[in-house]
């Protein structure tokens, strides 16, 4: 569980409970530990140290600049926005410096965060020599920005409490059926890839996340067919293409003693290589 997310006290039991319930989904979507490290981030708390450090090099407006916290401050008031909240980027840059981290694979939402760690290596690098890599983003060519079902000009979020803004990945196939027949449309008819009509879009755009089938495609195969029948086909493909995640996450939710031997194991692993990393980076600036 991220640092940031920490925001009032909370049942060590829930949040060990929730660690189980997010490893399992992450499992569940294909990652596999044997390939991946897979752990819960305090439990290696080099990333926060880290995280301190950076904080010394990263000037104050690069943060206040950050999309996300301006947008998620803006939702707040007074003293309920956080420090953490505006520090979380610094945060996240140690998460990616790290581990010497080359590659990230990202949503188009994140890219500002990938290029603040970039910044910030650089700056580190510049001050104290070759230490962090610079980190680049991998950003999909399809999906890379997947718009609210209710409002396709706002990004589809899990913080939003909108009941058919979004489409959980355990959502039963009632609930997605329900969700994307309710979504926002326009007043025309055609199903054509047209991003002057982003309701429509965005549901073609999900459509061709599931199918991998090419636009043209997509097109030919709802010519002269309405809304009504898109929404019906895109409602059972998200369906079918959801199950076999939530059956694996049956599967891996039934068995906590595993979930949390893989999550110890990871940070095991995880460990030495942060350790590592930070008494660099200790030695660089005089610590060590």
């Amino acid at each position: 569980m991220d640092l940031h997310a920490i925001t009032v006290p909370q049942d060590p039991k829930v949040l060990k409970a929730k660690t189980r319930e997010l490893s399992a989904l992450l499992l569940a979507t294909g990652i596999d530990p044997k390939r991946s490290l897979l752990f819960v981030q305090s439990h290696v708390h080099e990333h926060s140290e880290l995280a301190w450090i950076l904080n010394c090099f990263i000037p104050m407006g690069w943060l206040q600049r950050m999309t996300q916290y301006k947008d998620k401050a803006a939702k707040q008031q007074g003293e309920q926005v956080s420090v953490g909240l505006f520090d979380y980027p610094s945060l996240m840059a140690a998460d990616i410096l790290l581990y010497r981290t080359d590659v990230v694979p990202i949503g188009e939402d994140q890219k500002q965060h990938v290029e603040l760690a970039r910044d910030t290596a650089q700056r580190f690098n510049n001050l104290f020599g070759e230490t962090f890599v610079l980190p680049e983003p991998r950003i999909a060519s399809v999906g890379a920005r997947i718009m609210g079902l209710d409002d396709p000009l706002k990004k589809m979020s899990k913080s939003e409490t909108a009941p058919n803004h979004a489409i959980a990945l355990l959502d039963p196939p009632d609930v997605i059926r329900k969700k994307i027949m309710r979504a926002t449309t326009d007043s025309q008819t055609t199903v054509v890839f047209d991003p002057a009509r982003p309701g429509i879009y965005n549901l073609l755009v999900i459509y061709q996340i599931f199918t991998g089938k090419t636009k043209e495609e997509i097109e030919a195969q709802f010519a002269g067919k309405g809304y009504g029948d898109f929404k019906k086909a895109l409602a059972e493909t998200v369906i079918e293409g959801l199950r076999p995640l939530q059956e694996r996450y049956k599967t891996f939710t039934a068995d906590p003693a595993t979930l949390d031997s893989i999550l110890k194991e990871g940070a095991d692993k995880a460990r030495p290589l942060a350790q590592k990393m930070l008494a660099e980076v200790h030695k660089k600036i005089g610590l060590g």
